[in-house]
Order: structure tokens, then C-alpha cells, then sequence
């Protein structure tokens, strides 16, 4: 059963230029333009007119483009609402111009440990992070730290909670590493149930419906859980509409000003009609797709996704946010 007949996300990538070079992301190894603030107008009012009630401005890293703030001022223009991930670099160039503008705002965490944080980032990038925390709580922000768990670092999930987001009063948003490329570590049963003792903690968020699609073996293509075309609508930094997601990217259709027109056409149709049934579909796990996917169709994931969500909207004072939907 739907709860709604109309995309409710937007990511939207501002470039793919990243100024770290993670192991577990090959985002960074791709050539890439900066999208302009003329399209982003236009697709934003296109989204607007469509029913999509939230932007995720990502990249590669989102602080790079120059003009991100005024992203983001435009976005709450057209009364979206907006969140931004950041490995935390150029938060402090930014940080007053976004003051304000980002509803969810996280600041990427590999590890509690300096060193190992950084070597996983390629970059030094630890110190900035928590002088980013300071510098956030200075302006009335409320960032999330967002860990992404993978068998090499489970173990230091009381570290980075003890350490970092209790004595900040920061959400720990525990994110499971997905398989995308030859990429990432697959999660085994003893570490699931590892991750779903956290997630009863206070200040901790973790999306059940993640964990029990692990345990079912990813989406499954015959009864799909992915919903990613009728849910989400992925822009490129070349302005093109992506199809299905940005993972399979089996299309890129130029938008040329024509996102509310080609997003209704008949061919985007027919795939919203085939999304998750793909070859390549079976056993993804890839969360940012299956979020919006839980949260519009109500199913078992709905149930396990349900209070999770709503924990983190308490937490987060979002009630507001959401009566738009």
C-alpha cells in the first residue's frame, strides 16, 4: 500500500569533486562539473509542482561548491526540507551562511581514533570534525554525527557514543555500510543484532528497516522493497535526470529545463513500474533509496523503519518540518 503517489525526495548532487578520498566511495574518482543556481532554481520550483518534500544537496563533497549556501537559501524559499552531509573540512567557511538553512545536518564519522579516521578518509580531517561539532553548537546547530558501520569498526561504536555524541548531546546516526562497486563490508548476523541493541539507546538512530532487509538478503527482485524511482528523483551535477537511481544508472536524460514534464512523461512511468526488478536490483541494500521506500510504502519494512523515525523526529524537534506531508 502507497501512502503517496508522488516522488517526497530529491538527491541532488552538486558535483562529485570530493577533497577526500574514503575507501569505501569512488565518487571522488570522477570527472565533474558544479551544477549552476539558474537550474537549481528551475528544478527546485519543477520539484516543488511534483510533491517532492525534501532536498538532499550531496555530492561528493557538497561544501565544495561555492554557491552551496545559496542552495540552500533557495531551498527554504520554496519551503523544502533540506539536509546536507559533510566530512566536516569547509564546515567552518560555511558555517554562518548555513546557519539556519540545513534541517539535517551530518557531519561524517569513520572513527572515534584520529588516526584511523583519517586514513580511511585519505585526508586529515578528525580535528576539523570536532572543532566543526564547537563551532555548529555556537550557532544554535545541531548536527549528527553519521558513523558508517562495517565489520572493521562495530567495535567502536561505544567509543564514538561515550566520546563524542553523548557529551555533545549530538545523535549518533549508525549507518550500515552497503556492498556498491566491490566496495564496503557485508554486516554478518552476530553484528546485526549488535547494531539493533543500539539502536534502543538514547541519542542513537538506526533505520530497523535497514537491518531486517539485511536479514531477508537485500531487495529481492521478484517482491521488491526498492522504490527508488517513484520515491526519489536523482539530478546529476551535468543537470540530467538519473534512472533509476545514481547506483544502477541505467539513464541520464538531459532535464533542459523540462524536469516536471519528463518526470510525468510515459517513459519514466514505465520505470517506476520495473524499479527494483532490475538483474543487478537483487540483494541491494543501498540505503539512501531504501529510506524514502520505507517511509511511503507500508509493509513489513514500513513496521520496522516506523519507530525509528519517529525517534529521531522527536529528538530532532522535526514534528514541524513534517506536517507539510
Amino acid at each position: 500500500m502507497k501512502l503517496f503517489n508522488h516522488p517526497v525526495l530529491c538527491n541532488y548532487y552538486v558535483t562529485y569533486r570530493c577533497n577526500a578520498k574514503c575507501s569505501f566511495c569512488d565518487l571522488w574518482e570522477k570527472p565533474s562539473p558544479y551544477i549552476t543556481i539558474e537550474n537549481v532554481e528551475q528544478n527546485l520550483i519543477a520539484l516543488k509542482k511534483l510533491g517532492v518534500k525534501i532536498v538532499d544537496f550531496t555530492g561528493g563533497e557538497p561544501l565544495l561548491h561555492r554557491q552551496i549556501d545559496a542552495f540552500f537559501a533557495l531551498a527554504k524559499k520554496y519551503q523544502f526540507i533540506t539536509t546536507l552531509t559533510t566530512n566536516a573540512l569547509l564546515y567552518p567557511k560555511y558555517a554562518e551562511k548555513l546557519r539556519g538553512l540545513v534541517d539535517m545536518l551530518h557531519f561524517s564519522l569513520d572513527s572515534p581514533i584520529p588516526a584511523e579516521h583519517d586514513k580511511s578518509r585519505g585526508v586529515a580531517c578528525f580535528d576539523n570534525l570536532i572543532k566543526s561539532i564547537a563551532l555548529a553548537k555556537s550557532f544554535n546547530e545541531r548536527p549528527d554525527i553519521l558513523f558508517t558501520v562495517h565489520k572493521g569498526n562495530i567495535h567502536q561504536i561505544q567509543q564514538v557514543y561515550e566520546e563524542i555524541s553523548k557529551p555533545n548531546n549530538l545523535i549518533l546516526i549508525l549507518n550500515p555500510m552497503f556492498e556498491y562497486n566491490e566496495v564496503g563490508s557485508e554486516l554478518n548476523t552476530t553484528a546485526l543484532a549488535e547494531l539493533k541493541r543500539w539502536s534502543r539507546r538514547k541519542l542513537v538512530y538506526l533505520n530497523n528497516g535497514f537491518i531486517k532487509l539485511r536479514e531477508d538478503g537485500g531487495n529481492q527482485i521478484a517482491k521488491p522493497a526498492c522504490k527508488a524511482m517513484s520515491t526519489t528523483i536523482v539530478i546529476s551535477p551535468e543537470n540530467k535526470m538519473m534512472i533509476p537511481c545514481y547506483h544502477l544508472g541505467l539513464e541520464e536524460i538531459e532535464i533542459d529545463n523540462n524536469l516536471f514534464e519528463l518526470r510525468s512523461s510515459n517513459d519514466v512511468k514505465g520505470q517506476i513500474k520495473k524499479e527494483g526488478t532490475h538483474e543487478k536490483c537483487q540483494g541491494c541494500t543501498v540505503n539512501c533509496y531504501m529510506q524514502p521506500s520505507f517511509a511511503t510504502h507500508i509493509n513489513k519494512y514500513f513496521w520496522h523503519a516506523l519507530p525509528s523515525t519517529l525517534k529521531y523526529s522527536l529528538e530532532k524537534k522535526m514534528w514541524k518540518a513534517w506536517h507539510s506531508f
